[in-house]
């Protein structure tokens, strides 16, 4: 598990400007606001995501990484899904995130767009930058399932 955050961090730190990488390590994964999972197959850990609670009906997609050996195969897809089912059991009405905005971020991105989530501004303690895109999921808005 370690492993995989290490490069997950490892990715946004080499992308990005340190002052604008918000993906938690192990520490910030452990706040109690946060439900964080993992994706094995076989034991073996494929990739990993979390759900922080922002308020009583927003909630935040964080730390989403896919071992770079089990990308395409719709492994981050069924993450995500699992953590949108995971809000609405909450009564989340709104699901954000924050994500780059440079080429290797676009896969990310287009997941999200996938999966119905829109630019939207900052949110939370978050400042607008541009190596940053916000996003969020309206729960009540028609959402697209490939």
């Amino acid at each position: 598990m370690r492993e995989l955050l290490s490069t997950h961090l490892a990715f946004a730190y080499s992308h990005t400007g340190a002052e604008h990488v918000h993906a938690l390590n192990i520490d910030g994964l452990l706040d109690p606001a946060i439900a964080f999972f993992s994706y094995r197959e076989a034991g073996e850990l494929l990739a990993v995501g979390a759900l922080k609670q922002i308020e009583a009906r927003h909630a935040e997609i964080k730390s989403m990484h896919t071992a770079q050996a089990a990308r395409g195969r719709g492994i981050g897809r069924a993450m995500l899904d699992h953590l949108i089912a995971l809000a609405a059991q909450r009564g989340c009405t709104t699901i954000s995130l924050e994500t780059g905005t440079i080429a290797p971020f676009a896969p990310a991105r287009a997941l999200y767009a996938r999966a119905g989530f829109v630019p939207c501004g900052p949110f939370g303690d978050y400042a607008d930058s541009p190596f940053n895109t916000f996003m969020s999921l309206d729960m009540n808005g028609p959402r697209r399932l490939s």
